[in-house]
């Protein structure tokens, strides 16, 4: 009883540093925009693959995670995920190779999301729930430290691409303590590791069915990143107001993330609720966007941070809820990302082109708001009594 009442701190300082490693290269580049213009000559449309290649590759490569994990270790696929983003960082020393760092880290960032969640049920399996919510937390809060001091450093005297290289060095002290904590750490069993196929977890139509789910509600916070801010600042906002109300959103997001799925633990295994509420405060927020944007600008996206934060979290937590063993349940999590990602650059561009002909971002809103409302029909479907029956494994 002793092991299940508590979470081993270097385990849990492992899952947080890794996690924190995930997003400051993708958000690193925004505030530096000006900088890498001027010194390199790109355009915007250039300079948009920076966001666009890695998180297609993110969506791609996590679906290859368990393939990799059943090849080589967890371990091993962890320190390759790693190396890959710490050179990837690393290599933005070089200008001329810019956009092929970008491809670099977006792989090692998939190989570390399709891996680490199933992971955290193989090593935690008694605390799924709130572990999940530190790594969503961490990951959000990551990207908000991206965000916030890579502006910092440029003001301090450095130039634009040692500030995005300076992200290399705390990949690499992940690296080193993954490395060592994983070492110490039991390996899975030759039958667990073969459990991270996924041939035929693509043949269960609930597999597709997380990914439309999970893409659609992942599609709102791209969205938010996308056109938050150029919303705003539409409206008179300056930029800085606007920067501040992105960096609240994180904030929100991080807390929903860490502390939702802490209150879970008190109820039954059914995370609809939860996951209605969060799509609720969604639909919410994206409402308020549209017909009001500037009576409370700070409420409304602390609503739109707690519904995009904590839906997150309960989505990870209902794709590993599914199966019991945990490296199928990570591979399970590592395909519902995949797709998701993929999809979720639909609803960005789709406000692009509603903004495009109607000369704002309030028909765009309003789609987001109905997506959120579409989700949370969908999400009836996730009751956990049937997940042992839509997700049999094949005979073995």
């Amino acid at each position: 009883m002793v092991e299940r009442a508590r979470i081993a701190p270097a385990w849990l300082a492992t899952v947080v540093l890794v996690t924190l490693n995930l997003r400051p290269f993708l958000t690193a580049v925004g505030p530096l925009t000006p900088a890498i213009q001027a010194h390199t000559g790109l355009s915007l449309q250039a300079l948009a693959w920076l966001t666009l290649l890695p998180m297609a590759l993110m969506g791609a490569g996590t679906w290859l995670a368990p393939a990799v994990l059943q090849r080589v270790g967890a371990r091993s696929t962890l320190a390759l995920a790693l190396t890959l983003l710490a050179l990837g960082c690393a290599l933005r020393l070089v200008p001329a190779w810019l956009i092929a760092t970008a491809a670099l880290c977006g792989v090692g960032v998939a190989l570390v999301q399709g891996v680490l969640p199933g992971l955290i049920k193989l090593h935690t399996p008694h605390h799924v729930a709130p572990m999940m919510g530190v790594y969503s937390a961490a990951l959000m809060g990551g990207g908000a430290l991206g965000a916030q001091l890579s502006p910092l450093a440029l003001q301090w005297g450095m130039d634009w691409s040692g500030t995005l290289a300076l992200w290399s060095l705390p990949v690499l002290a992940a690296l080193a303590l993954a490395w060592w904590q994983l070492g110490r750490m039991a390996p899975p069993t030759a039958a667990g590791t073969r459990g991270g196929a996924t041939a035929w977890l693509l043949r269960r139509p609930r597999t597709w069915y997380l990914m439309l789910a999970f893409g659609l509600m992942n599609g709102g916070y791209a969205s938010m990143v996308a056109w938050l801010a150029p919303h705003y600042q539409e409206l008179g906002l300056s930029a800085a107001r606007s920067g501040t109300l992105v960096a609240v959103l994180s904030i929100a997001q991080a807390v929903a993330a860490l502390l939702l799925p802490v209150l879970a633990t008190r109820g039954g295994p059914d995370r609809r609720p939860w996951l209605w509420l969060t799509l609720g405060c969604q639909a919410l927020g994206f409402a308020l966007l549209a017909t009001a944007p500037l009576a409370a600008p700070l409420a409304t996206v602390i609503v739109l941070g707690v519904g995009l934060g904590g839906c997150f979290t309960f989505f990870m937590l209902v794709a590993l809820e599914h199966l019991h063993a945990p490296l199928q349940a990570g591979a399970l999590n590592a395909l519902m990302q995949g797709g998701g990602f993929l999809l979720s650059a639909l609803p960005p561009w789709l406000m692009a082109r509603l903004h495009q002909g109607s000369s704002g971002f309030s028909s765009g809103w309003w789609m987001q708001c109905a997506i959120a409302l579409l989700v949370a029909v969908l999400v009836a479907r996730f009751a956990p009594a049937r997940f042992e029956h839509v997700m049999r494994p094949p005979a073995t």
